[in-house]
């Protein structure tokens, strides 16, 4: 008789111990994901057999798969690769549905899971902590993270960012805690279900919602049904806090099943003095190394699950002093005594617009300039750009890239320079489709009193920003 997965699991653990038998085999189809390559190392740190194939791999993906020697020897899709023997098969976004290797997996009736579904069944008997919302929530995990690590307490994660002190986003253990970065993107080409309605959290946040992903959810009402689905499918009994802020949460607060706890939180009272950001606990300020109202709210709905989970305030406060932030999330590039350089991976409209309004509040002497990347399917749809209306506003002078040629890439009608200036409704704001003519502007800037900000979920068709905030603030 076939056991239920974690059972399963549960069986090969002691077996091992004893052991009785060989690595069990796992493929991972599209294998070079951001959440994909991380499973795939977890699942080998754990003593598993671990494969995997996709057609095209970039870095940080591809050097971490071959640190540990789990980049594929050949790009591509090889049916080959599925074999009767193999425990199960886990499935990437990236694949499509007529991916051979998939086809293959379906046609000898393998166990084939989404990475949400695989990660629920090694977490079922866990306290699952899951972070869901349109924007902070890689930042509101690594502050969960930050704290519980810095305090000892063994838990799993899973989380969208590469964090200080973490050597992969994922964890799978016996840890009795699992943290997860809840994201609301559809989980497989053959699974049409956002990713966070697998993690049956106990504990949960909701930061915030502004419609994104459109190629998926077509409506604003459709995409904010899935966060309905989100807290019906959390368990009873279970804690949700959610951003007070935000009228859309307070809808769906009102209408969650009673069995729930409900907490809404808001911004944390904060000063900033000299550059720098400070909140008061026990009559003492406390230095914060990260700035902006919207990491505020981040903190606070942190503190809230971190006080859930046991932790003594006291202890949340001394600890949280060293967090400096996820990666590409608000990430130091350079500093001068008169100037300073911030990328960030803000791409959707309240992502773009929190991140810009921190900088600008957090040093109001100073002018800022923000380059801001349309990259995604959404930012580049012609009828999403109204979305974005007023968003680069607190910025001094507005930059906005798009290449043409990811448009082409992605299937999307021409849009013209003239249509995203008038978009966004910024009063000094330069589009640009070329690359260098942006990298020139930039340049012929004095910097001095100025400051850099660079947002993308790309990479402005390979810039290396590290060497451009060098260049530029000598």
């Amino acid at each position: 008789m076939k056991l239920p997965w974690n059972r399963w699991m549960d069986k090969i653990y002691q077996q091992r111990i004893k052991n009785e038998l060989k690595p069990r085999h796992i493929h991972l189809i599209a294998i070079g994901g951001a959440a994909m390559h991380n499973v795939a190392i977890a699942l080998r740190n754990n003593g598993f057999k671990v494969t995997g194939s996709d057609d095209e791999i970039y870095n940080p993906s591809r050097q971490r798969l071959d640190n540990v020697g789990l980049l594929p020897k050949e790009m591509g899709w090889h049916p080959e690769n599925i074999t009767a023997d193999l425990e199960a098969v886990i499935v990437g976004m990236h694949a499509r549905t007529d991916n051979p290797e998939l086809k293959r997996a379906q046609e000898l009736g393998l166990k084939i899971y989404s990475y949400p579904e695989f990660v629920y069944e090694q977490a079922v008997n866990k306290k699952r902590v899951v972070v869901g919302g349109s924007h902070g929530k890689t930042t509101t995990t690594a502050m969960i993270l930050h704290v519980l690590g810095r305090l000892n307490i063994d838990t799993d994660y899973l989380v969208g960012a590469q964090l200080e002190g973490f050597n992969a986003m994922v964890r799978l253990s016996d840890a009795p805690i699992i943290v997860i970065e809840g994201d609301e993107y559809l989980s497989s080409p053959i699974v049409r279900q956002p990713k966070f309605h697998f993690y049956k959290p106990h504990i949960a946040i909701l930061t915030g919602i502004a419609w994104d992903h459109i190629n998926v959810f077509p409506t604003f009402e459709n995409y904010v049904e899935q966060f309905e689905i989100f807290l019906e499918k959390s368990e009873d009994g279970g804690f949700v806090t959610y951003y007070e802020g935000d009228e859309h949460l307070q809808k769906i607060a009102a209408k969650a099943k009673r069995s729930l706890k409900l907490q809404p939180y808001n911004t944390m009272d904060y000063s900033i003095r000299n550059g720098k950001t400070l909140v008061e606990f026990d009559g003492k300020e406390v230095e914060l190394q990260i700035f902006g109202a919207h990491n505020l709210q981040n903190l606070q709905a942190a503190k809230l699950v971190c006080l859930e989970l046991g932790v003594a305030e006291a202890d949340f406060y001394r600890v949280i002093t060293s967090f400096k932030g996820a990666a590409k999330r608000l990430e130091l590039l350079k500093e001068t005594k008169k100037s300073i350089a911030y990328k960030d991976f803000a791409h959707a409209p309240s992502k773009a617009k929190a991140t810009i309004k921190a900088l600008s509040a957090q040093y109001p002497e100073r002018e800022l300039v923000a380059c801001f990347e349309l990259h995604t399917f959404s930012s580049l749809n012609k009828a999403f750009l109204k979305e974005y209306h007023q968003t680069m506003d607190a910025a001094d002078t507005a930059f906005v890239y798009f290449s043409e040629h990811t448009l082409k890439m992605k299937r999307l009608p021409a849009i013209s320079k003239e249509e995203v200036a008038a978009a966004f409704g910024h009063s000094n704001m330069i589009v640009f489709t070329d690359k260098e003519e942006m990298l020139e502007a930039l340049r012929a800037m004095k910097w001095r009193k100025r400051n850099l900000l660079m947002m993308s979920s790309g990479t402005f068709d390979k810039t290396n920003l590290n060497r451009l905030a060098e260049e530029l603030l000598k």
